[in-house]
Parts: C-alpha cells; structure tokens; sequence
C-alpha cells in the first residue's frame, strides 16, 4: 500500500467509529499532519496519534466553523468526509424538524466539508483524493430510513459530481457506501437498544448482522482500509466511483 508520508489529510466525524479508524489508519501509515473535526471533545482527546494533528471542536453543519478553519488550512492533500448523524422513522411520521436535523448534518456538513476541501487541495497544485461516507442506504431502500437515505443517496450522486469537476485539477473524488458497521452510531436506533438492553449489545450486532449474505458487520478498521485504499495513490486511475463495502446486502 502507498505510504502517505509528507501528506495532509482531512477527517470528519473523527472522534469514533469509522472517522477515528481512519486517523489511526493514515496515522500507521505515515502521514505527516490529520486535521480531526468533531462535536465530542473527549473522544478527539482520547485518540492517540504519533503523526502531528489539530484537533477541532465544531458543528460541521455551520458555515461559520469552515469560513473560520479554511485560512488555516495552508496544505492539504487528502479529505474524509465522514460525519453524520442517523435516526429512523417512517416517513408519513416523520416530523420536518428531525428531517432537517439530519440533513443539516449529513448533507449540508458534507457539502460544506466537500467544498472547503476541495478548495484547499486545489490550491497546493499538486491534486489530492477525497473519499465521501454513502451508505448502503443510497443504493437499497430500507423501510425507516427516509431522511437519513435520502441524504446519503444525494451524496453519493454529489461525489459523482465534484470528481468531474475537478478531474482537472488532479483530484479524485469517490464515495464509499457501508452496510452494517460495528460504530456507535448504532446506539442512536431505538430498535437496536432495545435488542441490547434485552440480549447485550454483541448479540445484538449479531442479530442486526444475520441479514447480510456474509452474516457478518464490518469493524471500522475495515472500511478505514478501503477508504485508505480510495485515497492512496494506489487508486490513482478511480474517481467518481460509489463502491459498496455492504457484506452483500446490496444484492
């Protein structure tokens, strides 16, 4: 695998799951500076890197944070664009309130991230790779999954169109789309608690987990490993690519 010495990088959603993963993963890997963006002050001190890194509290929905942060971004060459929040409900239940809730998060945080990123790659003239968390939601519908599916499906498609506008400019642009993933994000789902609280929360992933074709939920390293992959040069001739990493769910 490509080392990613002398590079810059990117992440959001970093203090957990699949964001923290990926620090750890460019981290082992040699890159030189991670720029970690969370709302969870604790979980951003409590991540251990040997590589130089800023850490920033902050909403990744408001424009002020990155109005605030891009000046400061002097090199950049690499982005993840991982934060998002997840609830679920039916849509004739849904209220307007929990459907903006979550798109502010998930799509207009991901556009403003996108945005910011793609800004400061293009100044360093050197191009760089921005990988976009889809979902398996954005491919399959899922009963339940109305506001949070929808968001991931328009960054999917997003993806698609900031890597033809900036093939260019030497960067590549793709999106990774999970199935099942053993994150704390989980515990937002009032169904899986509920599971947890009667059976324990492994036997509960396990449960959620059997309607996959592998039987199984990807640990956050794995998606951190393919997400790598997006971003090395290693994937040097990929952009604009939504590749499932869904255990089979998809089909």
């Amino acid at each position: 695998m490509t080392d990613f010495n002398g590079r810059t990088a990117l992440i959001t959603g970093a203090a957990s799951g699949i964001g923290a993963a990926c620090a750890r993963w460019l981290d082992s890997r040699g890159v030189a500076r991670l720029i970690l963006v969370d709302l969870d002050e604790a979980g951003l001190a409590g991540l251990h890197l040997s590589c130089a890194s800023e850490r920033h509290i902050g909403d990744v929905s408001d424009p002020a944070f990155w109005d605030q942060l891009e000046p400061t971004l002097e090199r950049l060459d690499h982005a993840v664009i991982n934060a998002g929040i997840a609830a679920g409900k039916p849509i004739a239940e849904e209220s307007f309130d929990e459907w903006r809730r979550i798109m502010a998060v998930n799509l207009d945080g991901a556009f403003l991230t996108l945005r910011t990123a793609l800004r400061a790659i293009a100044r360093g003239e050197r191009g760089g790779s921005v990988v976009v968390l889809a979902s398996v939601t954005a491919v399959k519908p899922i009963p339940g999954t109305g506001a949070y599916g929808a968001s991931k499906a328009a960054l999917a498609h997003l993806a698609k169109i900031a890597a033809l506008e900036n093939a260019a400019a030497k960067i590549r642009v793709n999106a990774i789309a999970p199935g099942g993933v053993d994150t704390p994000i989980w515990d937002s789902d009032p169904n899986f608690r509920a599971l947890a609280a009667d059976i324990g929360r492994d036997a509960a992933i396990g449960t959620f987990a059997a309607g996959t074709p592998l039987g199984r939920f990807a640990p956050p390293e794995e998606i951190a490993g393919t997400i790598g992959y997006l971003l090395s040069d290693d994937a040097a001739n990929i952009t604009g690519t939504v590749l499932s990493s869904d255990g089979g769910f998809s089909l």
